[in-house]
């Protein structure tokens, strides 16, 4: 598959379309057996009150996962990722209730590099946290 995104259609500063990608209970169970992080802090509320968290909280591999959508989705190929780095600032609770948690990202183009490639930032916030869940986000696509 190939970026469906052309390099010399975008510029510095356009803005990718927010997302947000909600994360229910179900979601971390499953990531728990796909990741094969059983962690009790992303599936027992007890034990996760008890060690201080506000509630059971996301993966941060999983966060950082959602968030990468935003990118792959606009471009049109998850392949075209060709790096990706993040800083986990900030947990995701995730309540035990229909609603769960939701994670907004929105991204913008920071600079276009040689080879038709381009640096993405990413902000990225969760509806129940007031600060950045992740901070520092920045992946570079290739574009076609």
């Amino acid at each position: 598959m190939t970026a469906t995104v052309a390099y010399d259609d975008v510029e510095v500063g356009t803005q990718l379309p927010e997302q947000a990608f909600p994360i229910r209970r179900v979601d971390l169970v499953r990531y728990c057996g796909a990741s094969g992080d059983f962690n009790v802090i992303h599936w027992n509320e007890r034990l996760a009150t008890a060690v201080g968290l506000p509630n059971v909280i996301a993966h941060g591999m999983f966060t950082m996962a959602a968030a990468a959508r935003l990118v792959t989705d606009w471009a049109g190929d998850p392949g075209a990722v060709v790096e990706y780095g993040v800083r986990f600032s900030s947990p995701v609770p995730v309540p035990d209730d229909s609603e769960g948690a939701t994670i907004r990202v929105t991204g913008v183009v920071e600079k276009k590099l040689d080879g038709d490639r381009v640096v993405v930032n990413l902000t990225v916030r969760a509806d129940s946290v007031e600060s950045k869940v992740l901070t520092a986000a920045r992946a570079t696509v290739q574009l076609a």
